[in-house]
């Protein structure tokens, strides 16, 4: 009879708590399509790796042109990064995207057509300016769609379609490179202008950012996309909330679409001032932890691995074209299967962890990469097995602890940890710094392998990921499963609620004090 009784009244219960709704799928989906963005940077990446032994003969370029060609798509990327940041901010993260995908489309045809260095060095500045707005604008959008039980994970696709466009580059290569030389590498990169199109098409169903549309005070609209992407329509509420207080708007105000009030950092110069020219001491951590993450993916050599594998597996005593793409596609498969399982940890294991764990295990793949290619640079004329299964070996090793962790960790991390008002800026100068290091690295890989021996380089970079191990666990705390409005905490930041009454207060004093002077 008891049991009976309880029944009715564990219904009851049932029938109050929310029902959790299946958004993820939707959050998915839109994530994907804004990360299908990155696809047009690995593409080029990878492509250019095969590509550039062809353009070199069919264009009788020197190798210090190689260089430039190569490494200037990070510096025209970087203008393209803060273009995006401020065309994201003034025309939304949805708009930006099809921008980039029609920018990229552009530049790709015009370096399959190119008929000189000239033209086709025009065709790089484009593409570059395309890659720039979509790095820069596909994990903000992510970042700010997913709920935070998710976003690592949802984040993290945009790593995963990089990797993908590297795969499908060095497919590519390998795919036409029996092609006449003067053919091929126009059809390998002229190609690349089909996954742009795909992009524009797929972005026109994507909804906008929520956090984009409290901006702009469209309450409402910002309602809707977040009743579609969370989990119980309170998490609904409870977002929004905390959005608008990141915004500055009062908790009471409401209504379909409603004015943003002013406040310190809602004005470009302002949020200029507040990030860069005089930071508190909060902000200068949080800047200091973005730029880190950032400098340190690129500085330990991963462009230049992936780049010039090519040369490097050739360097290890690989020949042929076919062997060596082929062996070059087996990277990037290993690359593209060890990031996705690291996208399926970053929201369980955490990103710290990850973080270390991956600089750790890159660390000593390269130098296991610099043994290798130094003993068999030091015997030319021998073939030495286990040199070069060793430089094989830690090649593959390397991309897979990149995959697992520095690599989708980056755009993850650097997504969540600034303040709304700042993020499109602040995420934009942590894509700058990784595209100047990214071209320092690759624009110099080949006369530094000339200076210190392509061994040496590995060393080199060795060294870098050395400080880079020590830095990750000194500077970048853990952010998993936090709300974006509430990771400043981490370094320090007050409530953006509080931090509005503290001001309120001290107005009153201020008023009150003059009061009782008169």
């Amino acid at each position: 009879m008891a049991s009976a009784a309880a029944l009715p009244e564990a219904a009851a219960a049932a029938a109050v708590q929310p029902k959790k709704k299946s958004n993820f799928k939707y959050a998915c989906t839109c994530a994907l399509s804004a990360s299908m963005a990155t696809v047009v940077l690995g593409y080029d990446v990878g492509v250019m790796s095969g590509a550039s032994l062809y353009i070199k003969e069919d264009l009788r370029l020197t190798d210090v042109q190689v260089e430039i060609m190569m490494g200037i798509l990070s510096v025209y990327a970087l203008l393209g990064s803060f273009a995006g940041a401020r065309t994201s901010d003034w025309i939304g993260r949805r708009y930006t995207v099809i921008i980039a995908a029609a920018i990229f489309f552009a530049g790709s045809l015009l370096m399959g057509f190119a008929v000189n260095y000239v033209m086709f060095m025009f065709g790089r500045f484009v593409c570059g300016m395309g890659v720039g707005f979509a790095i820069m604008v596909a994990p903000v959008y992510t970042a700010e769609v997913a709920p935070a039980s998710t976003r690592g994970l949802l984040t993290s696709f945009t790593e995963v379609f990089i990797n993908v466009g590297i795969l499908l580059g060095y497919v590519s290569n390998f795919a036409f490179a029996r092609l006449p030389p003067h053919l091929n590498w126009r059809i390998m990169l002229g190609i690349g202008a089909l996954p742009s199109a795909l992009l524009a098409l797929m972005v026109l169903g994507m909804p906008e950012s929520p956090r984009w549309l409290v901006m702009k005070g469209r309450l409402a609209d910002a309602r809707v996309v977040l009743e579609k992407t969370s989990d119980t329509p309170e998490e609904a509420v409870e977002r929004l909330d905390q959005i608008k207080a990141a915004a500055g708007i009062p908790h009471d105000l409401d209504g379909d679409v409603v004015a943003v009030p002013k406040r310190k950092g809602g004005n470009e110069k302002q949020v200029w001032k507040e990030l860069i020219f005089s930071p508190t001491p909060v902000m200068r951590r949080i800047l200091l932890a973005a730029l880190g993450v950032h400098f340190f993916q690129q500085a330990t050599g991963s462009d230049s691995v992936v780049l010039y594998s090519p040369r490097v597996f050739k360097s290890a005593g690989i020949t042929g074209d076919n062997h060596l793409l082929g062996v070059t596609c087996a990277m990037g498969v290993t690359k593209t299967l060890f990031i996705l399982l690291a996208t399926f940890q970053i929201d369980r294991v955490g990103r710290r962890p990850l973080l270390l764990t991956s600089t750790a295990g890159m660390l000593v793949c390269l130098i296991g990469l610099g043994t290798g290619l130094t003993v068999v640079g030091q015997h030319p004329d021998e073939k030495i097995t286990w040199a070069i299964g060793l430089c094989i070996a830690s090649t593959l090793a390397y991309v897979s602890f990149f995959s697992m962790g520095l690599g989708p960790i980056t755009s993850v991390y650097v997504s969540e940890v600034f303040p709304l008002r700042v993020r499109a800026l602040g995420f934009a100068l942590g894509v700058a710094c990784n595209r100047v290091t990214s071209a320092a690295i690759s624009m110099t890989f080949l006369s530094l392998s000339k200076a210190i021996t392509i061994g040496g380089s590995f060393f080199l970079y060795a060294g870098l990921a050395a400080l880079g191990w020590l830095f990750f666990y000194a500077f970048v705390p853990e952010t998993r499963g936090q709300p974006l409005e509430d990771i400043g905490k981490l370094f320090g930041m007050k409530d953006a609620a509080v931090e509005d009454d503290d001001d309120t207060a001290t107005k009153d004093k201020q008023v009150k004090a003059a009061v009782e002077m008169n």
